[in-house]
Protein backbone atom coordinates (compact mmCIF):
# COMPACT_ATOMS: atom_id res chain seq x y z
CA UNK A 1 0.00 0.00 0.00
CA UNK A 2 3.25 1.98 0.23
CA UNK A 3 3.26 2.43 -3.43
CA UNK A 4 -0.29 3.83 -4.18
CA UNK A 5 -0.51 7.15 -4.68
CA UNK A 6 -1.49 9.46 -1.65
CA UNK A 7 -4.22 11.60 -1.61
CA UNK A 8 -2.87 15.13 -2.45
CA UNK A 9 -4.31 17.07 0.26
CA UNK A 10 -5.80 20.85 -0.03
CA UNK A 11 -4.23 23.20 1.67
CA UNK A 12 -6.92 25.20 3.81
CA UNK A 13 -6.65 29.35 3.52
CA UNK A 14 -7.54 31.71 5.59
CA UNK A 15 -11.06 31.88 6.05
CA UNK A 16 -10.58 35.54 7.85
CA UNK A 17 -11.53 38.47 5.49
CA UNK A 18 -9.26 41.46 5.41
CA UNK A 19 -11.66 44.09 5.94
CA UNK A 20 -9.36 47.31 5.63
CA UNK A 21 -10.35 48.32 2.25
CA UNK A 22 -13.97 48.18 3.99
CA UNK A 23 -13.22 50.57 6.87
CA UNK A 24 -11.30 53.10 4.93
CA UNK A 25 -14.11 53.14 2.26
CA UNK A 26 -16.84 53.55 4.96
CA UNK A 27 -15.15 56.24 6.79
CA UNK A 28 -14.46 57.89 2.96
CA UNK A 29 -18.42 57.89 2.39
CA UNK A 30 -19.35 58.90 5.71
CA UNK A 31 -17.15 61.66 5.71
CA UNK A 32 -18.73 62.94 2.31
CA UNK A 33 -22.08 62.45 2.98
CA UNK A 34 -21.41 64.57 6.35
CA UNK A 35 -19.75 67.34 4.48
CA UNK A 36 -22.57 67.01 1.84
CA UNK A 37 -24.92 67.39 4.69
CA UNK A 38 -23.64 70.50 5.74
CA UNK A 39 -23.41 71.91 2.49
CA UNK A 40 -26.93 71.91 1.36
CA UNK A 41 -28.33 73.33 4.61
CA UNK A 42 -30.75 76.50 3.65
CA UNK A 43 -27.94 79.57 4.80
CA UNK A 44 -30.77 82.45 6.92
CA UNK A 45 -30.56 86.15 5.18
CA UNK A 46 -31.86 88.28 8.43
CA UNK A 47 -34.07 90.84 6.21
CA UNK A 48 -35.00 94.35 8.21
CA UNK A 49 -38.62 94.49 7.89
CA UNK A 50 -40.43 97.71 8.84
CA UNK A 51 -41.99 97.79 12.30
CA UNK A 52 -45.41 96.57 12.41
CA UNK A 53 -46.01 98.10 16.15
CA UNK A 54 -45.39 102.17 15.11
CA UNK A 55 -47.92 103.98 17.06
CA UNK A 56 -47.91 107.37 15.57
CA UNK A 57 -47.39 106.30 11.83
CA UNK A 58 -48.98 104.29 9.22
CA UNK A 59 -48.51 100.52 9.61
CA UNK A 60 -45.01 99.30 8.07
CA UNK A 61 -43.30 102.38 8.65
CA UNK A 62 -39.46 102.86 9.80
CA UNK A 63 -38.48 105.07 12.33
CA UNK A 64 -36.77 108.06 10.77
CA UNK A 65 -34.16 108.65 13.33
CA UNK A 66 -33.08 105.38 12.28
CA UNK A 67 -32.52 106.50 8.59
CA UNK A 68 -29.24 108.15 7.67
CA UNK A 69 -28.99 109.18 3.94
CA UNK A 70 -25.61 109.97 1.91
CA UNK A 71 -25.34 111.49 -1.40
CA UNK A 72 -22.03 110.88 -3.49
CA UNK A 73 -20.94 114.18 -5.25
CA UNK A 74 -18.50 114.54 -8.12
CA UNK A 75 -14.69 115.67 -6.53
CA UNK A 76 -15.47 112.74 -3.91
CA UNK A 77 -17.70 115.08 -2.55
CA UNK A 78 -20.18 113.45 0.37
CA UNK A 79 -23.71 115.23 1.23
CA UNK A 80 -25.21 113.53 4.67
CA UNK A 81 -28.30 113.85 6.45
CA UNK A 82 -30.26 112.53 9.18
CA UNK A 83 -34.03 111.66 8.55
CA UNK A 84 -36.16 112.60 5.53
CA UNK A 85 -34.66 115.55 3.54
CA UNK A 86 -38.57 117.28 4.12
CA UNK A 87 -38.29 117.10 7.93
CA UNK A 88 -34.18 116.49 9.05
CA UNK A 89 -33.05 115.68 11.91
CA UNK A 90 -29.77 118.51 11.53
CA UNK A 91 -28.69 120.65 8.46
CA UNK A 92 -27.46 118.36 5.86
CA UNK A 93 -23.70 118.01 5.97
CA UNK A 94 -20.64 117.96 3.44
CA UNK A 95 -17.85 115.24 4.51
CA UNK A 96 -15.37 114.30 2.74
CA UNK A 97 -14.22 110.79 2.55
CA UNK A 98 -11.34 109.07 4.56
CA UNK A 99 -10.37 107.85 8.69
CA UNK A 100 -11.45 111.32 9.86
CA UNK A 101 -14.68 112.33 7.36
CA UNK A 102 -17.42 109.50 6.74
CA UNK A 103 -16.01 106.94 8.96
CA UNK A 104 -15.84 108.67 12.09
CA UNK A 105 -19.29 110.63 10.60
CA UNK A 106 -20.85 106.90 10.21
CA UNK A 107 -19.66 105.47 13.93
CA UNK A 108 -21.13 108.22 15.63
CA UNK A 109 -24.53 108.11 14.08
CA UNK A 110 -24.68 103.98 14.45
CA UNK A 111 -24.08 104.72 18.41
CA UNK A 112 -26.46 107.61 18.83
CA UNK A 113 -28.67 105.38 17.02
CA UNK A 114 -28.36 102.09 18.56
CA UNK A 115 -28.61 104.34 22.12
CA UNK A 116 -31.82 105.74 20.70
CA UNK A 117 -33.14 102.18 19.52
CA UNK A 118 -32.02 100.70 23.34
CA UNK A 119 -34.14 103.22 25.07
CA UNK A 120 -36.70 102.56 22.82
CA UNK A 121 -36.59 98.78 23.99
CA UNK A 122 -34.67 97.56 20.42
CA UNK A 123 -31.12 97.51 21.22
CA UNK A 124 -31.38 95.47 17.89
CA UNK A 125 -32.36 98.28 15.52
CA UNK A 126 -29.30 99.75 13.75
CA UNK A 127 -28.93 102.58 11.10
CA UNK A 128 -30.42 101.94 8.09
CA UNK A 129 -28.19 103.75 5.46
CA UNK A 130 -29.37 104.96 2.25
CA UNK A 131 -26.63 105.45 -0.22
CA UNK A 132 -27.58 107.96 -3.53
CA UNK A 133 -24.57 108.18 -5.93
CA UNK A 134 -25.46 110.77 -8.20
CA UNK A 135 -25.14 111.04 -11.94
CA UNK A 136 -21.51 113.13 -11.86
CA UNK A 137 -20.09 111.02 -9.00
CA UNK A 138 -17.56 107.62 -9.97
CA UNK A 139 -17.97 104.49 -9.08
CA UNK A 140 -14.33 103.97 -7.32
CA UNK A 141 -16.98 106.62 -4.88
CA UNK A 142 -19.56 103.90 -4.49
CA UNK A 143 -17.15 100.97 -3.40
CA UNK A 144 -15.31 103.42 -1.01
CA UNK A 145 -18.45 103.93 0.89
CA UNK A 146 -19.31 100.29 0.64
CA UNK A 147 -16.14 99.62 2.07
CA UNK A 148 -16.63 102.33 4.86
CA UNK A 149 -20.17 100.09 5.76
CA UNK A 150 -18.04 97.57 6.10
CA UNK A 151 -15.25 98.92 8.20
CA UNK A 152 -18.54 100.45 10.28
CA UNK A 153 -20.49 97.30 10.46
CA UNK A 154 -23.19 98.64 9.25
CA UNK A 155 -25.46 95.95 8.14
CA UNK A 156 -28.58 97.62 6.53
CA UNK A 157 -27.76 100.13 3.63
CA UNK A 158 -29.67 100.38 0.28
CA UNK A 159 -28.16 102.11 -3.18
CA UNK A 160 -30.70 104.06 -4.31
CA UNK A 161 -30.16 106.05 -7.77
CA UNK A 162 -33.62 107.61 -7.47
CA UNK A 163 -33.32 111.83 -5.96
CA UNK A 164 -36.21 113.98 -4.88
CA UNK A 165 -37.06 117.29 -6.04
CA UNK A 166 -34.80 118.80 -2.35
CA UNK A 167 -32.18 116.30 -3.14
CA UNK A 168 -31.55 117.78 -6.56
CA UNK A 169 -31.74 121.04 -5.13
CA UNK A 170 -29.59 120.08 -2.30
CA UNK A 171 -26.67 119.09 -5.36
CA UNK A 172 -27.29 121.96 -7.09
CA UNK A 173 -26.30 124.45 -4.19
CA UNK A 174 -23.44 122.59 -3.61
Amino acid sequence: MKNLPQKVRSKKLSSRVDLTAMVSVSFLLIIFFMLVGELSKPRVLDLSLPDNDCDDCLPGCVDVTRIYTIILDKNDKIITYSGLLQSPLGSPKKIEFGKKGIRQELFNRKKMILEYSTSMGKPKNGPIVIIKPSKKSNYGNLVDILDEMAIAKIDTYAIVNDFTLEESKLLASN
